[in-house]
């Protein structure tokens, strides 16, 4: 199974909208270079005034590109790093993917998926009603995140637009993702 990047984001501050650039670096055990949410224990700020010593699964969030356009679809307006993802994909279904999927991106980087993204309240300042939308209902009534999984980097590597995305599944039994 391969994709491609699509876009790549950081930003220095815990600022929601992410920008966009040629390239980034991933370092590895750290996250994105420069990223407010790059190191080896959590960052974002609720789960740091929780237990700011827990390990950080959430070094680098990704998107599928595929939700974007759904979005758009729904009267939304959203471009690759505005809900606060450091790489948008294309081509992955990143949501039916099993935790602790491996994901060689371009010649070098490889990340490993954590989990799900648990989408916030931050999402509504973007446009009221984007929450809601990155929230749905399986047949059975379970609720189902769309926005997006959280990744470890396993090895450092610099990530342009374009590049190749191979993935890598662990070995069976597969968990399925959890928020993280």
């Amino acid at each position: 199974m391969t994709g491609r990047v699509a876009a790549v984001s950081s930003s220095a501050t815990h600022s929601l909208i992410k920008g966009n650039h040629e390239a980034i670096r991933l370092l590895a055990r750290l996250g994105v270079e420069g990223d407010a949410h790059a190191g080896t224990t959590v960052k974002h700020r609720s789960r740091v005034a929780h237990d700011p010593n827990q390990p950080n699964l959430r070094q680098v969030h990704l998107i599928h590109a595929e939700l974007h356009a759904e979005l758009r679809n729904s009267g939304f307006n959203i471009l690759p790093g505005q809900m606060g993802e450091n790489i948008t994909t294309q081509g992955i279904d990143l949501l039916d993917l099993p935790t602790g999927t491996r994901l060689h991106l371009g010649d070098e980087a490889i990340i490993e998926i954590t989990g799900l993204r648990n989408p916030c309240a931050q999402l509504e300042r973007i446009q009221p009603g984007l929450l809601a939308a990155v929230l749905d209902h399986d047949e059975r009534g379970n609720l189902v995140r769309k926005a997006g999984v959280m990744a470890v980097v396993v090895t450092g590597g610099v990530v342009h637009p374009e590049d190749v995305i191979s993935v890598a599944l662990p070995p069976a039994p597969h968990r399925p993702l959890e928020p993280v």
